[in-house]
């Protein structure tokens, strides 16, 4: 156990982790030259299509000391974007150490603190490493008093590194060996192993990640599930290298996989505790923290025949991706789907990806949201999950929404257009705090709701990219909200109701009607786009009919015989209307969020 180190790397987006470690797999030839690519832990092409990693990776290296002695590194990469801070929490509760990047050309960014407490929560030993050293515009000094005032270390204690061209990887190296302390676990103890991570392979059914606390775990060996209770053979246990290596004994301390034959996902809790059925341990392990979604969003398959399929694929998808909950639901306009929570907008987008590239599921998505908590006159506490859910206003007593604390760092220039946004987001600035001369960190408190569709990116463009933000939720407080329905020729299209706050109902009704205007195609009869409030229309656009030239064919003669032709075509295109359905396109309902302000 003396020889095991297991550590994760943690850094804000796009500060180098997953080229960091590239180098480390190369310098301890865990990967051959011919199979080097880039980002080589991804494996999901989307993560190289976007050069983001969404899945933490776990693998174990072989290193040669200087003294000779062999050790076994257990690294998880993870990932950056705080859509996926869960993925990190789950990382950080299977290591001893984290190596914490801070890309010298940027500095300390949110999610760079954000990761950084959560490691600190868990009692992880931090190496700090500057990296992209090589670059021109790196900013050495003042980024390394930064790491310094952020988590009290000297200096020397700040390795200096170049994921790209391979400077102070041997540094990194000596640094885990000294620095990151070995496991501690009783190796002759009862098996007590956390399962961080687990994935669905269509041959052998489901393939579960664990690190062993205490005890042993051999091949063969009957294997239970505390959490949920059920007993397993371990038909197959090994470690994690660029492909599944079978062994026969995973020691204390060390990350490995069991195959159990397990098919059914929902039998697997990522969370769990495996231990034996033959000496069983007292209690599962604790310190780890639930999944809460922030955004909901119903999913449905375009045509109701591929329903079943899209379930199946859904309960792979949760396989691989813990912080996916969904459950059945209707809806009027779109028949039967899901109601899915995600960790933000971009959780979401990837979703939707990936159940079109893994699974051929072709998807439509609703209006996101978020979960509200609602007292009716009765003295009833209801979750709203989705607007349908709200009562009739006669029957509410009040509404609560979620709030959120965030906290942004950038540069001072842009102080002004980020308060405005805020404020025009119902926040409320809590703290402003220079941590050098040219970066401030500002603290807002504000809904959730106002955060999910544009908010990151219309941040980003205001800022030219030199904002970072990152965010946790707070409490639920009463706020005055009201559901905003869209009608079609007056009936109501419940995938696009909304719930908005009263203040700004008006402004909102009124986007959404001109945007679907744009978006919505032309029918053969007159099509009334309204919003409305309860019983009261706030906004209305409307989409004239295509129009035939009935009185083409008419050559001379008298004016009435024209009219009586126009006359039949109006009396068909009321008729019509009645009882004519109105196609909404799938893209509509992603676009009529992307609103102008």
């Amino acid at each position: 156990m003396k020889h095991i180190r297991n550590f994760c790397v943690i850094a804000h987006i796009d500060h180098g982790k997953s080229t960091l470690s590239d180098r480390l797999l190369e310098f301890t030839k865990t990967i051959s030259a011919r199979d080097m690519q880039n980002q080589a832990l991804d494996d999901m092409d989307l993560e190289r299509e976007r050069g983001i990693t969404i899945k933490a990776h776990a693998i174990q290296l072989n290193y040669l000391h200087t003294d000779g002695q062999q050790y076994i590194f257990n690294l998880i990469d993870t990932p950056g974007h705080v859509d996926f801070s869960y993925e990190v929490s789950r990382s950080i509760a299977a290591c001893e150490g984290a190596l914490l990047l801070v890309d010298a050309t940027q500095g300390i960014q949110a999610q760079t603190i954000s990761n950084l407490y959560l490691a600190i929560d868990h009692n992880l030993e931090i190496i700090p490493i500057l990296n992209k050293i090589d670059m021109e515009s790196a900013m050495i000094d003042q980024v390394s008093d930064q790491i310094i005032d952020l988590i009290g270390c000297t200096k020397e204690d700040i390795i200096l590194a170049s994921g790209k061209t391979g400077q102070g990887v041997q540094d990194i190296m000596t640094a885990i060996v000294d620095r990151i302390p070995p496991p501690s676990g009783d190796e002759k103890g009862p098996l007590q192993a956390l399962i961080f991570d687990s994935v669905f392979n269509s041959f052998r059914g489901v393939i579960i990640y664990y690190r062993i606390l205490n005890g042993f775990l051999r091949k063969g060996e009957k294997v239970r599930f505390f959490n949920a209770g059920k007993d397993y053979d371990a038909e197959e246990v090994g470690i994690l290298k660029m492909s599944l290596i079978p062994k026969e004994e995973i020691g204390c301390g060390n990350v490995g996989y069991v195959i159990t034959g397990i098919k059914d996902a929902k039998d697997v809790k990522v969370g769990d505790t495996i231990t034996k059925v033959s000496n069983p341990c007292e209690e599962s392990i604790k310190g780890f923290e639930e999944v809460k979604p922030m955004v909901f969003a119903g999913i449905y398959p375009v045509e109701n025949e591929y329903f079943e399929d899209l379930r199946d694929a859904l309960a792979k998808l949760q396989l691989n991706d813990s912080s996916l909950v969904y459950e059945p639901e209707t809806s009027i306009a779109l028949g039967f789907g899901f109601r899915c929570g995600f960790l933000g907008m971009l959780h979401l987008e990837i979703i939707q990806e990936r159940l079109s590239r893994e699974f051929n599921q072709e998807v439509i998505t609703t209006v996101p949201n978020v979960s509200y908590k609602a007292l009716t006159t009765s003295g009833k506490h209801l979750i709203i999950n989705t607007p349908n859910d709200l009562p009739e206003p006669n029957f509410l007593e009040y509404v609560e929404e979620p709030y959120i604390s965030s906290q942004i760092i950038t540069k001072p220039d842009y102080i002004g257009t980020i308060i405005k946004l805020c404020l025009d987001k119902r926040g409320t600035l809590i703290k402003q705090h220079y941590l050098t001369t040219d970066r401030v960190e500002l603290q807002f408190e504000m809904p959730l709701a106002e955060i999910v569709f544009d908010f990151y990116d219309r941040l980003k463009s205001m800022t030219r990219g030199y904002a970072s933000f990152d965010y946790h939720p707070i409490d639920y407080r009463k706020s005055d909200l009201i559901k905003l329905d869209i009608k079609l020729n007056g009936d109501n299209v419940d995938a696009l109701t909304a719930l908005v706050h009263r203040s700004k109902a008006e402004s909102v009704g009124r986007r959404m009607c001109s945007k679907l205007k744009e978006i919505l195609p032309k029918h053969q009869f007159v099509i009334a786009i309204q919003a409305a409030i309860g019983g009261k229309i706030i906004a209305r656009e409307t989409i004239s009919a295509m129009r035939k030239d009935v009185t083409a064919k008419c050559y001379g003669g008298d004016i009435s015989r024209k009219r009586k032709l126009l006359e039949k075509q109006k009396e068909g295109k009321k008729k019509m209307r009645q009882i004519g359905s109105i196609d909404v396109p799938q893209k509509a309902f992603l676009d009529v969020l992307k609103l102008d302000e």
